[in-house]
């Protein structure tokens, strides 16, 4: 097993050592364990990344976003 040396902002260190004691876990199984689900989901991200990329360079018309809006039930 390897250790790593790791540079967060204070806030979310706060954060990971809330949750890490209300959980009764470590510090290292929390992050262990977050990375394991981030992995999990890089599939997704990479879509979602890709699809913020595609709309920032040929955003939606006001003509396109008007035809769904009908689609729309906030009721």
């Amino acid at each position: 097993m390897e250790t790593i040396q790791l540079t967060i902002d204070e806030s979310l260190l706060a954060e990971v050592q809330q949750a890490t004691t209300a959980l009764h876990m470590t510090p290292s199984d929390f992050m262990r364990v977050a990375l394991e689900r981030a992995l999990e989901q890089r599939e997704i991200i990479a879509k979602e990344r890709r699809d913020a990329e595609g709309y920032a360079k040929h955003p939606q018309s006001l003509e396109e976003i008007e035809e769904w809006e009908s689609e729309q039930d906030w009721e």
